[in-house]
């Protein structure tokens, strides 16, 4: 006999809260049990099975998978703060929630992780820990790996949202940096907390000595920083990205940096994530760049981040169970 109790696929075992949560509301939880990505035919069969899924950024729920669920399906919780993964007007049409995991602790998270990229950067970290270990640092030598102070340099940020004031935070407050910054509107109260100066993308990607980039994927900002603009930056300005893998032509940034006409690229995110390069068959690979700094798409990485988001997960699909409106629903 089939089980009245709510029904739950969990795609990947996840850390915090969010799968005790969920038990402890005698939901039946059934979880992915490998630690890999789930197929597409196992997301369909799951649609047409399950009263809720709580699934990660890396799950694709297109139209076909989507408009294959069953009437029982009532919310994909997103365990993650974008949500291009899942085809939003399917979803609607098939009249399924679609909740999201945005919180304070992803954007400190994800905002000191820029940080880190930025000074790493800046100081030659990575570069100088790589000749240290090689054995070639024979004593101090005033001109050797001589990076770049931040106080005065120009930040640029495009996108303003939680993430991206925590980034201008950090940059005015700790390191006396100005700040341009480009969004679908101005924020006058924040400019004049940290006075920020509104421009056009074109004016920020000339005068920055930093554009660091905080704007979810969408057809709008799919490639926004390419070949074109790149040529706007300054030759030593440095490009961090922590949103989005496919906000940038990779191959265009490779071909700037091959050329020395950029300083350097700081990436948690890859276009043809998770493969490094996107084109196996051309010699241009961001590994072998010491001006390009990579991490596996770890910006939210942190215990408290990871917490967070676990359990505004697992409230989501409750809340929705339960017949209310999840806080982080997004349709």
């Amino acid at each position: 006999m089939k089980s009245s109790k709510p029904r739950v696929f969990v795609t990947r075992p996840i850390p915090g809260p969010g799968i005790s949560m969920l038990k402890k509301k005698g939901y039946k939880v059934d979880l992915q049990p490998k630690d890999i990505d789930i197929s597409s035919r196992a997301l369909t069969s799951a649609v047409k099975e399950y009263d809720a899924i709580l699934s990660l950024l890396t799950n694709r729920f297109d139209a076909k998978i989507l408009n294959a669920a069953g009437p029982q399906l009532k919310v994909i919780s997103n365990y993650a703060v974008g949500y291009d993964n899942i085809d939003i007007e399917a979803a609607k049409n098939k009249s399924i929630i679609v909740a999201n995991t945005p919180c304070q602790e992803v954007s400190n998270a994800v905002s000191e992780h820029t940080f880190a990229l930025i000074l790493s950067l800046s100081r030659r970290i990575v570069e100088a820990d790589a000749f240290t270990r090689a054995k070639k640092y024979s004593g101090w030598d005033p001109n050797l790996l001589i990076g770049r102070d931040l106080g005065g340099l120009t930040l640029g940020v495009i996108g303003l949202g939680n993430i991206g004031k925590g980034v201008v935070h950090r940059a005015v407050k700790g390191f006396g940096m100005k700040v341009l910054y480009n969004d679908m509107k101005q924020d006058p109260s924040f400019e004049k907390e940290y006075g920020a100066v509104y421009v056009t993308q074109k004016d920020l990607l000339k005068q920055s000595d930093i554009v660091s980039l905080h704007v979810p994927l969408l057809p709008t900002t799919r490639h926004l920083i390419n070949e074109k603009t790149l040529k706007l930056m300054k030759r030593d300005s440095i490009l961090i990205n922590t949103a989005r893998g496919p906000i940038v032509d990779e191959t265009a940034v490779l071909h700037v940096l091959y050329e020395n006409k950029l300083g350097g690229y700081g990436l948690d995110v890859l276009e043809c994530e998770p493969s490094i390069d996107c084109n196996p068959n051309d010699y241009y690979e961001l590994k072998e760049l010491n001006t390009v700094i990579m991490t596996p798409h770890i910006a939210s990485a942190t215990i408290a981040a990871r917490d967070a988001m676990s359990r505004i997960a697992a409230e989501n699909i409750i809340e929705t169970i339960e017949g209310k409106s999840p806080i982080h629903k997004i349709i």
